[in-house]
């Protein structure tokens, strides 16, 4: 009798322990974390219908956004310098857990603003599949707009995107002023231009042989014209009013081959737009920070010296 004590006590602390390691691993949001719709129930373009809940996996996947937003991670002595996070996930979902939520603790703890972009999805049974371009814009605009609020200097907002979220950045980057929404209010005045970029491991490219991506699928769908192709192609955009860029990516990826940053530093090489690219040996896809001992893992460290010679970064 005493052993089968010993052992159902034994059991409890397994039991426990597990709990309790597996509850730490589950992505939450911080409670004390403020949040900003970007848009009313009444002006938010290209909506129909009623909506289904939204859900975010205990991994931090989020699908079914109805209520677009930014999550502002405020540092305690902001550095005046303030950055959109845009996660990827094939425009299928958003991971935040892998990507915008790490980078912008990271951010956050460099002094740096750190906007997560909380955007639609094209394939939620919305009018158009230009959803996710009008967030982005509008998002742009919004953080301008509360620079002051913020300690932000309105010269020094930056955007950062990951594989599909590289891929939102960049259009919104070569193309500011194109009108993905009608303007709603004072701020929609401002500009959208983000005054540098950050480009990891992104899609680029929506032309072949790069066409093979779910960005692609959830954009473009089936059979798109080549008009359509070359317009959501981030390098057949670029021109010289393209923001500083840097470019990060590991040659091995095999989801978003590495010949869509090469494609990106091309053109803007041709336009005279600084850029700078890393590229590494081994890395995949879809690493975010980076695993500690990585490859990949240094590449926040070369984007702050990055931002910090081009004047963006304090």
């Amino acid at each position: 009798m005493k052993r089968l004590f010993v052992f159902i006590i034994i059991l409890l602390f397994i039991s426990n322990n597990y709990t309790s390691q597996t509850s730490i691993n589950k992505f939450e949001f911080s409670s004390d974390l403020e949040q900003i719709s970007l848009w009313t129930k009444n002006n938010m373009p290209d909506q129909l219908g009623t909506r289904k809940a939204e859900i975010i996996t205990d991994k931090g996947s989020v699908t079914n956004v109805s209520n677009p937003r930014l999550i502002i991670h405020r540092p305690k002595k902001p550095n005046g310098t303030a950055i959109l996070v845009v996660s990827g996930g094939g425009y299928a979902h958003i991971e935040l857990g892998k990507e915008s939520t790490p980078t912008a603790n990271w951010l956050q703890s460099e002094g740096v603003t750190a906007f997560e972009l909380i955007y639609r999805l094209p394939q939620e049974g919305w009018k158009t599949t230009n959803v996710p371009f009008e967030d982005a814009q509008r998002a742009m605009r919004m953080i301008r707009s509360s620079a002051k609020n913020y300690g932000i200097d309105p010269h020094k907002i930056g955007i950062l995107g990951f594989s599909a979220g590289g891929h939102l950045a960049g259009m919104i980057a070569t193309q500011p002023n194109k009108k993905f929404y009608k303007p709603i209010d004072s701020k929609d005045s401002l500009s959208a231009r983000p005054d540098f970029v950050g480009l990891i491991y992104p899609v680029i490219s929506m032309l072949p042989p790069n066409n093979k991506t779910h960005a692609f699928k959830s954009i473009l769908g089936v059979n798109p014209s080549t008009s359509e192709e070359i317009e959501f192609s981030v390098e057949r955009q670029a021109n010289a009013h393209t923001p500083p860029t840097f470019l990060a990516q590991a040659m091995d990826d095999p989801i978003s081959p590495v010949e869509n940053s090469i494609l990106m530093d091309n053109a803007l090489k041709k336009v005279n737009v600084p850029v700078e690219m890393h590229l590494f040996q081994t890395g995949g896809h879809g690493w975010g920070m980076g695993k500690k001992g990585s490859e990949v893992a240094v590449w926040p460290g070369i984007f702050k010296v990055w931002g910090e010679n081009n004047g963006f970064w304090k």
